[in-house]
Order: structure tokens, then sequence, then C-alpha cells
């Protein structure tokens, strides 16, 4: 699992009252900087090592008012009794920590407090999947396979605004039509919806075939009266570009950008940033409303601010600064807009000193406010329970899941509702990268899922490639790696114990490598005695190469050599052929097989194929 999957609940607690929820909780505080407590009396059983394990004197009921301040909540406890102890220190959704409980076999995870808002769903699933466990969400979006309304606009850093979120909430649940207003921000999550939804979208100023019974708007205008349960998601689309004379206090520039998004009927949880020119980089008034506001600041050079063609120049400004526009150029090269929503506003405050120039531009996509990172998976054969957990928890608690389609269909039960999935050809690996770097880039969590492991003919090589060709810093985004069962240990668990002695792997594939130096690798194979894993043996229009593989073999090898033919390891359709070297092109062979070819010692002994540790003695 993502080292920072947990990490997006710290301060977590979790509470083990009990010597089997002590040991049923082992995995999660063993891996994860998390405070666990558990009654002083059992705390001499944990070991010293383990200094995040805490004892606590008295009963829960009186430790839990101090651990009720942390993000989210862990209990291994009977959920009746985890009700009674929360029951009294419950305010608001809004404000109350994610809740989960463990059943005391660590069969069941179970999100029961703040499962959208607070994150406990989330929290459920990432748990449940370290502890090899169920996780059980009861809300109707997740029924409903929809993503929850309250917090669908979350991994696009859009804020949330105000509005009947329950009412609309429950008209979802009750699969009434509810409109969509979107102007603003990624349009993304609208193609990744189940076929049956309750969204109608329309325009802005468009009607719809049904009657709204609710209405959620996505926009960056200020909320409007409405006569329905209606909703608002501010994407961060606003680039507001700020000049101010030297000195210009902050409460000057917050009035002057609260005049100017008013004008422009524009709300503020829709900015994304504050731009203005690189000699402003030190300007306390501007520093000091970026930070109580908590926005990015952007500043440019007077050169590149030069370049850009603005309504409203000066010969002022431009005799003062080097460029004849500050607020309107700086808002245009940060949104990447051609044309401004607000031209610039000059704004001075009665007894205060200084003036602001305002402008505003609406950039196409929105700022996300987070740096994204890139999880390469490999998923194993493609069997669920062949999965590590943390492949299983990186699928599930990624923005974004990329893949080939036969790929995403095996790990369809780990997806959630909400995820963008994107399936391609089997053809498009480099597409698949490119995507992926894209969406990190812009400030998702994205999962690239290979099958085996993805370092082993997976994607992660190709990721690494194209990041590197993209000038990747090596930081950001930052990249993970989660192994899998690589398809030679599928195949040759299947068949018994083949690689006990040196092995090698060897992709028949020339379509990235060169035949030639194929060759000179299965002949260096086949003379050294390696047993060998031949990958990508044959496919629909390469024919040739396993014929010619065969050859170079038999040049070394006995022709009665062991051979192992697995199509589909772990898979519903998985088929397994013992053979021979020189009855190998006897029997079908395909992309979904991998060929074992064993050394000299190698025998079967009934169905099983075994190599023997060493050559001394042996058989």
């Amino acid at each position: 699992m993502p080292s920072d999957l947990l990490d997006d609940f710290h301060p977590l607690t979790a509470i083990a009252p009990t010597p089997f929820a002590l040991k049923t909780l082992q995995p999660l505080w063993q891996a994860y900087p998390i405070a666990l407590w558990t009654p002083e009396s059992l705390r001499g059983q944990v070991q010293a090592a383990a200094a995040q394990v805490q004892g606590y004197p008295g009963s829960l009921k009186e430790q839990l008012p101090e651990w009720w301040q942390s993000r989210a909540l862990v209990f291994c406890l009977a959920m009746g009794a985890v009700v009674r102890l929360i029951a009294p220190l419950l305010q608001d959704k809004r404000q109350d920590p994610a809740v989960v409980v463990v059943d005391g076999t660590g069969q069941f995870v179970m999100s029961l407090c703040g499962g959208h808002q607070g994150g406990a769903d989330r929290l459920t699933v990432a748990i449940a999947t370290l502890l090899n466990a169920t996780p059980i969400l009861t809300g109707s979006a997740n029924a409903l396979h929809l993503p929850a309304i309250d917090t669908l606009g979350n991994p696009f850093g859009w804020r949330r605004g105000s509005g009947d979120w329950t009412a609309v909430s429950g008209a979802i649940a009750q699969g009434q039509p509810v409109h969509v207003v979107q102007t603003a921000g990624s349009t993304l999550w609208q193609s990744h919806l189940p076929d049956m939804h309750p969204f109608r979208f329309a325009e802005a100023d468009g009607g719809i075939d049904d009657e709204p019974s609710a209405e959620m708007r996505i926009e960056a205008t200020l909320q409007q009266a409405s006569t329905i349960p209606t909703v608002y998601w501010y994407p961060r689309v606003l680039w507001v570009g700020v000049g101010c004379e030297r000195g210009t206090p902050q409460r000057v520039i917050a009035a002057a950008v609260e005049q100017t998004l008013l004008q422009g009927n524009l709300a503020a949880e829709a900015i994304a940033g504050i731009a203005t020119i690189d000699r402003k980089a030190d300007e306390v008034g501007i520093l000091e409303f970026c930070e109580a506001r908590q926005l990015p600041l952007r500043c440019f050079k007077a050169e590149e601010l030069r370049s850009v063609a603005v309504p409203n120049p000066s010969e002022v400004v431009a005799a003062e600064v080097e460029t004849p526009s500050v607020a309107e150029a700086a808002s245009l090269l940060a949104s990447q807009s051609q044309s401004l929503l607000i031209p610039k506003q000059i704004v001075r405050m009665k007894g205060q000193p200084g003036a602001v120039t305002v402008a505003i531009a609406q950039a196409e996509q929105e700022t996300i406010g987070r740096s994204g990172e890139i999880w390469l998976v490999g998923m194993g054969p493609g069997q669920l329970d062949q999965m590590t957990p943390a492949a299983k928890g990186a699928i599930a608690q990624a923005d974004a899941v990329i893949g080939y389609s036969l790929y995403i269909d095996l790990i369809h039960s780990c997806l959630r509702p909400g995820q963008l999935v994107e399936a391609l050809p089997i053809t498009q690996e480099r597409q698949r990268a490119e995507r992926a770097i894209a969406l990190a880039q812009w400030g998702l969590r994205v999962a690239v899922v290979s099958s085996g492991d993805c370092g082993i003919y997976g994607m992660a090589g190709l990721v690494f490639e194209r990041l590197r060709e993209v000038g990747w810093n090596g930081e950001v985004p930052a990249v993970q790696v989660f192994p899998g069962i690589t398809a030679l240990q599928a195949a040759a668990a299947r068949v018994g114990a083949p690689l006990m002695h040196d092995f090698c792997a060897i992709s028949l594939s020339d379509l990235l490598t060169p035949w030639e130096q194929i060759e000179t690798r299965l002949t260096a194979a086949a003379q050294a005695d390696f047993v060998t894993a031949l990958y990508n043996p044959r496919s629909r229009n390469r024919v040739e190469q396993l014929a010619i593989a065969q050859t170079i073999f038999l040049r070394y090898r006995d022709p009665k050599t062991s051979v192992a033919i697995v199509q589909s390891a772990y898979r519903p359709s998985e088929t397994i052929t013992r053979t021979t070297l020189d009855a190998l092109l006897e029997h079908p062979v395909d992309m979904l097989s991998l060929v074992l070819i064993g050394n000299r010692t190698t025998r079967f002994h009934h169905q099983w194929m075994i190599t023997p540790r060493g050559y001394l003695g042996y058989w």
C-alpha cells in the first residue's frame, strides 16, 4: 500500500482494548507510524521496538474525548460498543473524525462515521486491503456505484460551496433526476459514471427533458437563487493578476480583489492563485494576502509579461517596470488564456496608502493544488488472491487507473465509484505512459497497471523512460513501484519447482529489441544451461521466432529436455502442457503463454516439473 495513503488521515489513532484486537491490528501498527492505544496492562506484551504503541490508564470512555481530536479513529471493538462510546461526542459530519471499526477476527472493516467528508469509506478500503478483510460501506452512493456528491470534486481540488447537500444526496439515493450545470473545471468525471445514473447535463441556459428534483452547479460564479435544492462546487480556475504600489497593505489588496470579483459575479472559492511580476515577489501585502487565503503566488519576468497582448497597456507602467502590463498580462500567462474575464481595475481605499490593479482570467484546466503521483502496480497473474495487499490498495485508492483493457477487466472488483478508469489497447503502451504522466503532472494519483510484475516486461520501465525524456527531476511527480508475482513465477508455481537453479527470462518479441540481439541471448542461455523462461513466444503476426529459439536450444540441449507451456496462469482459461524440447512446436502457444525450458537436470516427476538445487548427485 502506498506510504501516503494513511498519511491523508494523520493524526490517526487506533484502539486495541484486548489481546485479540492487538494481534488483529498488528499489520497496521507495524507497517505505519500510527498511534495505537491499548490498556496499560497489555502494553508489556508489545515489542519494545513498537514505540508508537501506547498504554492508556482507566477506561476507554475517559480517554476518548482526547482522541476525538484525531483526523481518524480505528477501533477493533464491537460495533455496538463503539456506537455508545462515540455518541456523546458526535457534532457535525463536517467536523467529526472518520470512525472505522474492525471486527475482532479481522474479517470485516466497517465505515461507521464520516464516510464521505471524513474519508472513512476510503480509509475502510485501505485498512481492509492491508488486513486482507472485507470492507463494508453502507452509503447509498456506493450501492449505486456513484461518486459521493459531497466528495465528487475532491480529486480535482474543487472547493465545496454552500447548498442543501442532504437534500441533493437524498434525491440521488432515490434515483431522481439531478440537473448538472458545469461551466468550469474538468468534465472527466462525467465520462466515468455508470450507465444508469441520475444526472442530467445541460448548459447554463439550456433545458433538460426531465423535471429535476435537485441541481448541482460546477462553476466559478456566485450562488444563484433556486427553487429546488442546489449545491455548488467551485473548480479553482480563476487567476487573479495583481499589481500594486510598493508598500500597499494586505487589507487594500484584499478589498481590491473582492471588489473585482463582485463586479464579475465571481466566487472567491474559484481562485486558483495570484499572479504578478517578479519584482513583487517580496511585496509584503501580496505575500500576506496569499498566506491568509492559502493561495499560490506565480511571478513572471518583465520580458514574459511584455510578450502578452493586453487590452489596456500603460506607458506609465512600462516606464516603471519595463512592461506595459502587470495585472492583465500576469493573469493571462498564469491561466494560459487568450482573453480576460475582468480587465484591469485600479482600486484605492480612502485613508489607506497604496493602490492596487486587479485583472482576472479563467483557465481551462483547474489547479488541483497538490503534487500528483504515479503508482506503478504489478497485478500478478490475474487472479485477485495472487495480488499483494499493497497492489490492491494502490488500485483502490488511486484517483485514476490506467491499463490494458484485459487487465482492467481482471481487477474490476478492486475499482471504486468515482475513479477515472482508462483502458487502452495492448499496442498503446507509450500512450498509457504519457497519459499517466500528464494526469500526475496535473495533480492526480495515478495507478498504472501491468500484469505480472510491473518492472519485468511491464509498464514501469516505459514510464520511467518517458519521465526522463520530459525532464523529470526524480521527485515530482512522485513515483512508487508495487511489485507483483511475475509470469515466470506464476507459471513455475503451477508446474512445480523448475526455477530451483540459475535461470533467465528472454522475450521473443522483436518490437523493441533487434532480433539479432535476441538470438545472441538465446544462444548464451542455451549454451550456459540456464533454465529459460520465454516471454511473448508467439503472436498472430510473429510465428517464426519460437521455431528459431527451439533450433538454437536443440544445438546445446538434449531433445528430451523437459518443457512446460503455461497459458493464462491462475486465470479461468488456464491450460498447462508438459512436453519436451523436440516436441515444443506440436502444442498451441500464444502471447498469453509462457514457455519454461529446463536445464539438463530438470525432470518431470508425474505432473511436477523439478530442477534440482545443484548438479551434484542429481536424479
